[in-house]
């Protein structure tokens, strides 16, 4: 006899339906799997035995053969313990058979549990997208997975339950959804932040515009204190960048368990010893890295110069296309990495070059090596390079209370106004983002701005991409100002912070 469920598989953030077949035969007893599994799906054989016999429910003393279709498509991870039972369990007649709108998706205990898995949100919305109604989850998973609004989620506690309702002895009441954001981000305030305010106005641009920035000082001069306040005075999500971010959180088992999917935007810090792999994503099972786990908010790379230079050269094509594409022998899959670059680095090596007060203990030779290992196209990336000079002992004892948080980030919202209707039908959705095209239809200057550029770009032998991303940061100080043409002042703020690539890094 055979009977089948269905399912739901991922290709990274894409998904795709899967067919469960169970056949019963004649023969010894056996139970084989087909249809491209991993590890971890060869592995449901051992668990949905001893779920069926520990539930209560006899297990077929039958040869069993699962197909999993497509079956040219891989398929990993223990999701299709779910399915597998429940197909099971009709090909026996335990159950009756199950409607074709019907998907699961679970990892079963050896009790009969059914415990949590990953990936669940962007399973739910590609579930909704294909047309099924009824999506049977974990129960720990079922306010993430309701989040795919019409589509109705059932969560299930264990086998038991899953039976007990098919045969419809003991309905199962649908998940609520949780809410995509609590709203704004807990970061620490602004407020805190003695003195540095060519470090704050660099930090606020960077905001309202998404561009990458570069911190430079000496130990202990604020350029991580400042960094973790970033997230602070960023605009809240729109719904559609909280789903986008909430199915990569999901896909690497990061949503919390109970509350809101998401706090506010993404601030990432890995450490750096991580490699390539975990900064841009990969794996023999691709996982998305940390550039893709912060999409849609900051990627903080503290003390840039000790990163593996594999580490951050592989940076530069997700920051330049705001995408990474992880390929493998088995699979290839794209995640988004639309994120603000923050990095941080002291001057060199000791960390006192240029330091007003205290002497470098570092050669020339030390300190252009030191420099030397952030490469001019990483460079040429990052839009703001900004100095962090040490902060004085008048500026720590101002018992005046410095700018908020929240009065950054209403001028930061406005702008970001400013150029979501700007951009309004285009596949920009902040200056940063933009191609040379739109450089050169939305970022007209004055003429006395036009002839400051060309008079800069000789003088200090800028790059044709550092000319468009000095263009970009003039567009967002002129959004910040309320000015629809770029004008002298912002291409002169937009060259200041440029300004020390001369000093340490001799140009680009």
């Amino acid at each position: 006899m055979v009977s089948s469920a269905r399912s739901i598989g991922l290709q990274g953030l894409d998904g795709f339906a899967v067919e469960v077949e169970v056949n019963l035969s004649s023969g010894l007893p056996a139970f084989e799997l087909v249809g491209l599994a991993g590890q971890a799906v060869r592995e449901s054989r051992e668990r949905v035995r001893a779920a069926v016999k520990n539930s209560g429910f006899s297990f077929p003393l039958s040869r069993i053969t699962v197909n999993l279709a497509p079956a040219d498509i891989p398929k990993e991870g223990p999701v299709y313990d779910l399915p597998i039972l429940a197909a099971l369990l009709a090909a026996a007649g335990e159950i009756p058979p199950l409607p074709r709108q019907y998907a699961l998706a679970g990892e079963l205990s050896l009790s009969g549990g059914v415990r949590p898995v990953r990936g669940l949100l962007p399973m739910a919305v590609e579930a909704l997208r294909l047309g099924f109604t009824h999506f049977f989850v974990p129960e720990e998973n079922a306010a993430e997975a309701a989040v795919a609004e019409g589509l109705c989620v059932v969560p299930v506690r264990d086998a038991d339950a899953l039976v007990r309702m098919l045969r419809g002895e003991a309905p199962i009441e649908a998940a609520r959804p949780a809410p995509l954001s609590g709203g704004q981000t807990t970061a620490p305030d602004f407020s805190d932040v003695r003195g540095q305010e060519g470090a704050r106005r660099a930090c606020e641009i960077a905001a309202a515009g998404g561009h990458n920035l570069l911190m430079i000082g000496p130990p202990g001069s604020g350029k991580s204190m400042i960094a973790r306040r970033i997230p602070g005075i960023l605009p809240e999500m729109t719904p559609a960048e909280a789903l986008e971010t909430a199915k990569i959180h999901s896909l690497a088992g990061l949503l919390p368990r109970e509350g809101g999917l998401l706090s506010g935007r993404p601030f990432r810090a890995p450490h750096h010893t991580c490699s390539a792999v975990a900064l841009t994503g990969g794996g023999s099972i691709p996982r998305p890295g940390e550039v893709s786990l912060a999409h849609g908010g900051v990627l903080f790379l503290d003390e840039l110069p000790e990163f593996p230079p594999a580490a951050l050269e592989a940076l530069r094509q997700p920051l330049e296309d705001g995408t990474v594409t992880v390929s493998r022998a088995r699979a290839s899959v794209t995640y988004p990495a639309g994120v603000t670059l923050v990095a941080a680095m002291n001057p060199c090596r000791c960390g006192y070059f240029g330091h007003p007060t205290r002497a470098c203990t570092c050669s020339r030779a030390q300190v252009q090596a030191y420099l030397g290992r952030i490469s001019g196209p990483l460079l040429d990336r990052i839009d703001l390079h900004v100095e962090v000079p040490p902060v004085t002992a008048a500026q720590m004892e101002d018992a005046s209370p410095a700018e908020s948080s929240q009065a950054i980030r209403a001028r930061v919202t406005a702008a970001r106004d400013r150029q979501r209707a700007r951009y309004a039908g285009l596949p920009y959705c902040c200056n940063a983002q933009l191609d040379r095209a739109g450089v050169a239809r939305f970022c007209g200057m004055t003429a006395e701005g036009a002839a400051l550029l060309r008079d800069a770009y000789g003088r200090l032998s800028l790059s044709a991409r550092a000319h468009d991303r000095i263009l970009k940061t003039a567009r967002t100080v002129a959004d910040l100002a309320g000015a629809e043409q770029i004008g002298a002042a912002h291409i002169a703020e937009a060259l200041s912070l440029r300004a020390i690539d001369q000093k340490y890094f001799g140009g680009l």
